[in-house]
């Protein structure tokens, strides 16, 4: 029997009450497919559930096969072996036992028929560009991107007949993420991928688009269903139009029925003022107007229900994916000002910047280099969180630093609340008027921070910082794509077209730094920074 996923009548709600699913029915076949839809649709709780790591309220989860899951944050235990990492420490040891002379049964045992293992682990390792990790090495000695990749091959040494990969490109660098490309094309099983990466997107069989708390279906990659999408909308909006046309219709014919029928009772009026025909056949021709009448209001009333409901139902099928809008004025940073000055720096870990750099202005640069090079230490040394082993890190106007692990949020606090943190000046009425901006409206900007979804961390993380007071004229960003979906990558990109500051962005999302204007492009390589061109940036190999 091949390998499949089938959910029935699956529901399930937050400890709080909030509904994921209500009655959801999915299945999952051989083949690649991307999941897809935006932030909080409960894409990541899905594959949880699946995995068996979280219990539905109701319905049921049937697998048919072994499943295997890359959650969307990976940490391991810096004090782990690298063997033990992919969970084949014991087979390994075995193994070497048996090699020595030690001929022990439960050696045996251990190893069962899997005597290649180590061969496959070091396969599998130079496969994902990680060859030269010696599996002796501790998970502390190796990058993040490469934790991520590590944990892909544990995944794919157990050879589980499901693999579900939640944002498995998040914090890997361009050379990775070819890896793990080739790796997703090589699946022989079924794949469950969720991601906002174009590029791996494009490499599945199907689109699950999940919305609503329902799954619709999309042949063909990524770029297939887009195009998909924009026929689906654009016939969509006609419908719109179309309904919203039918209901002025309606509503002028029940008005014209309305002016007739008014017409018809003066008249009848008038005739029994004037007595002109006997009572008996005045009155029975009164029922008989008003019995017609009403026959004629109720015909018109429901035309003009009718055509509402199927307005609604026509405007619901348009999709209102809001961007974020902001007036971000005070960031403003004159073009000839300096806003950052870098001399003879040496970072923790050993990167360094020969000579010196300038940032001057509003430039926005992009510093890019392989996973383990030392981006996030030179953002976290120029934002004053590592001390420069030597040399200087000096910022001249307002700085904001935006980390990957957006810990700038404290999980206890509302979102409204944890702007006043950063503008304790500002009024609860300005700071809403400002969030709802950034689409926390209402009830939105008093929800927790820890109950918000990923996208909607960064937004609430990212309004934080950008509504802080003094405004930030260096705003600096790590990794800020990871964790978003497509809608929410569109909604960073214009709220950043307001920032009129100075912008230092480290990413390996180059459709997004393409995206927002990168002016300078800066390459950390070998622990050394360098300037480098677009050309160059975005060229992986």
């Amino acid at each position: 029997m091949s390998a499949s996923v089938t959910c029935t009548s699956l529901s399930f709600a937050w400890p709080d009450g909030t509904p994921v699913f209500t009655g959801l029915d999915v299945s999952f076949g051989p083949g690649r497919t991307g999941l897809v839809g935006v932030n909080g649709s409960g894409k990541s709780t899905l594959l949880k559930l699946i995995a068996g790591e979280l219990t539905p309220a109701d319905g049921a989860v049937r697998v048919s096969g072994e499943v295997g899951r890359l959650p969307q944050n990976v940490t391991l235990d810096t004090a782990l072996r690298v063997d033990e990492a992919l969970g084949i420490a014991e087979q390994r040891a075995a193994l070497h036992a048996i090699e020595a002379g030690d001929v022990r049964e439960a050696h045996f045992e251990t190893v069962g028929d899997d005597w290649d293992v180590e061969e496959r682990a070091l396969a599998t390792l130079g496969e994902l560009g990680l060859g030269h990790i010696d599996l002796d090495r501790t998970i502390g000695e190796v990058s993040g991107g490469e934790s991520v990749l590590l944990r892909l091959a544990a995944l794919l040494l157990r050879r589980p007949d499901v693999l579900l990969l939640d944002e498995p490109t998040n914090n890997l660098d361009l050379y990775a993420r070819r890896r793990l490309y080739a790796a997703v094309t090589a699946w022989p099983g079924v794949l469950v991928v969720v991601s906002h990466d174009r590029e791996l997107l494009d490499l599945v069989d199907q689109i699950a688009d999940l919305r609503g708390g329902e799954v619709t279906w999309y042949g063909g990659n990524f770029s297939a269903y887009e195009e998909a999408l924009a026929v689906e909308q654009e016939a969509a909006e006609r419908t719109v139009r179309t309904a919203e046309a039918d209901l002025r219709k309606q509503k002028r014919e029940l008005a014209d029925a309305q002016v007739k029928l008014a017409r018809r009772k003066r008249y009848g009026q008038k005739m029994w003022d004037s007595k002109r025909e006997p009572k008996i056949v005045m009155g029975a021709r009164k029922r008989a107007a008003q019995e017609s009448a009403g026959k004629h209001r109720i015909l018109h009333e429901e035309r003009l229900a009718e055509a509402r409901e199927r307005l609604d139902e026509a405007v619901e099928a348009v999709r209102d994916d809001d961007e974020i809008r902001v007036d971000l004025p005070y960031t403003a940073v004159p073009p000839g000002r300096g806003v950052l000055t870098l001399r003879e720096l040496t970072m923790a870990y050993g990167a360094r910047v020969e000579g010196g750099l300038d940032l001057h202005g509003p430039e926005r640069v992009a510093l890019i280099g392989r996973n383990g090079a030392g981006k996030t230490t030179l953002l976290r040394t120029i934002a004053g969180e590592l001390p420069p082993v030597s040399g200087e890190a000096t910022v001249h106007v307002p700085l904001r630093f935006l980390p990957q692990r957006l810990d700038v949020l404290d999980g206890e606090l509302s979102v409204a609340e944890n702007v006043a943190r950063f503008a304790p000046g500002a009024t609860n009425n300005h700071i809403r008027a400002r969030l709802a901006r950034f689409l926390f409206r209402g009830a939105r900007a008093d929800q927790k921070a820890a109950t918000l979804s990923g996208g909607e961390r960064f937004r609430a993380a990212l309004a934080a910082l950008m509504l802080a007071e003094p405004a930030p004229q260096l705003l600096m960003l790590d990794e800020p794509t990871n964790n978003l979906d497509m809608a929410s990558v569109r909604q960073l990109t214009t709220a950043l077209e307001s920032y009129e500051g100075a912008l230092i962005v480290a990413s390996h999302d180059l459709p997004f730094l393409e995206s927002i204007g990168i002016t300078r492009w800066l390459l950390l390589e070998e622990g050394e920074l360098k300037e480098t061109s677009r050309e160059a940036a975005t060229d992986p190999v």
